[in-house]
């Protein structure tokens, strides 16, 4: 079988699960490391044709990660087009094992159970939630919203996104009002936006300010497992 992936987060589930049916990526693909898959362009900007000549018997994408537009036109090139929506772990979990097993044929992988396990292990958060906001760009200042993966993973930790109730998914926020929004702690993730000890928590002087793998917070596969060992921890 011949796939292409349009999504880092399901490169890396199909690369780790059967790693000869990837036959093209995207240039935002960077696990696992050796991916020798062709490159067809961004998320955002994919080289239809490119994909098209690679004759796929699938593709992979995601309604957020992915324009409409372009997967109507590989649709319209007579390609069979699979699109996932991951708002949530449990939706993370279902949809992966859509993609790998109904998708592409494959045995349920070994990695997805013991993923599934680990997060099943975490004791359940407190009663009372911490008030967290999570940045994930700078200039300008733009958050998580409602209804996000990473969101639904901060509340299995026992953080409260202040931002949750947002009518929209990544709004963006000034500074002074982030610094106001009644936060207790600021989640700086290291993707999209990079940021780092000297780049971020500088901006939130009276708040607590927790450096996280981006990949473990907002990516989906293979992850989920050392993310539900690695997170509880950086997020205290």
């Amino acid at each position: 079988m011949r796939v292409v992936s349009l999504v880092p987060s399901l490169t890396e589930a199909v690369a780790v699960s059967a790693p000869g049916l990837l036959v093209g990526v995207t240039d935002w693909c960077t696990h696992p490391a050796g991916l020798t898959a062709a490159r067809i362009g961004g998320t955002k900007n994919p080289d239809v044709a490119a994909v098209v000549a690679l004759a796929p018997d699938l593709v992979i994408a995601n309604e957020e990660e992915n324009r409409a537009p372009d997967l109507d036109a590989l649709r319209a090139a007579g390609l069979d087009v699979l699109v996932t929506e991951v708002r949530t772990l449990d939706q993370a979990l279902t949809e992966l094992h859509r993609v790998l097993v109904d998708g592409c044929g494959l045995a349920r992988p070994r990695w997805l159970d013991e993923a599934e396990a680990a997060w099943a292990a975490l004791p359940a958060p407190p009663g009372t939630p911490r008030p967290t906001a999570v940045p994930v760009w700078r200039r300008p200042w733009t958050v998580l919203g409602r209804d996000t993966f990473a969101g639904d993973l901060l509340a299995r930790l026992g953080l409260r996104n202040v931002y949750a109730g947002h009518p929209e998914r990544y709004p963006r926020v000034p500074l002074d009002e982030l610094n106001a929004s009644g936060a207790e702690v600021i989640v700086l993730p290291d993707e999209p936006y990079r940021f780092t000890a000297d780049d971020g928590p500088e901006a939130f002087p009276a708040l607590p300010a927790a450096l996280v793998d981006g990949r473990l917070l907002t990516w989906y596969g293979p992850s989920l497992a050392e993310a539900a060992r690695v997170l509880p921890s950086a997020l205290r």
